[in-house]
């Protein structure tokens, strides 16, 4: 999987304008350097994704983000259309996917998910956190569909 994953996202980082423009006007070198930087950095993110307790892809209406605890990669694209993060669900990354959510408002209440797993139970109320199982529950029950559900991993 490892050769495809690099290839999947050499040719991401080779299809950006900017990189385009740089060979066009025969800046070659440099666009390869920003391409492999690109690689190395989407590499680590894999990686996050694939090691942090809460991280979760999150796709709706308003695009796709990749949740890494205190970082966040996103796009306004359906994950369709963002490879990293179709990425990091191939590679077992919790999927959430709430485009099927018809009352915003209840979705809009929702506490967060905990951005480095660890929970204060005296917090309560506007900006509270939860486990990403917890907030999995919430969701599905508004109607968000989840793939590479974790809590089917966890013991009984």
């Amino acid at each position: 999987m490892q050769s495809g994953v690099l290839r999947v996202l050499r040719a991401t980082a080779a299809s950006w304008w900017r990189h385009r423009e740089l060979r066009r006007t025969d800046h070659t070198a440099l666009a390869q350097r920003h391409e492999r930087q690109i690689v190395l950095r989407d590499l680590g993110y894999l990686k996050q994704a694939a090691s942090l307790p809460n991280a979760h892809v999150i796709c709706g209406e308003g695009g796709t983000f990749l949740h890494l605890g205190w970082t966040t990669v996103s796009t306004f694209a359906p994950i369709e259309r963002f490879p990293l993060a179709a990425l990091a669900v191939a590679r077992g990354t919790p999927f959430i996917d709430i485009r099927p959510i018809s009352d915003v408002i209840a979705f809009a209440n929702l506490p967060c998910v905990a951005r480095d797993g660890s929970l204060d139970p005296e917090h309560s109320g506007a900006g509270k956190c939860v486990s990403l199982t917890t907030y999995i529950d919430m969701v599905e029950e508004l109607g968000a569909k989840i793939a590479n559900d974790p809590r089917s991993r966890r013991s009984t």
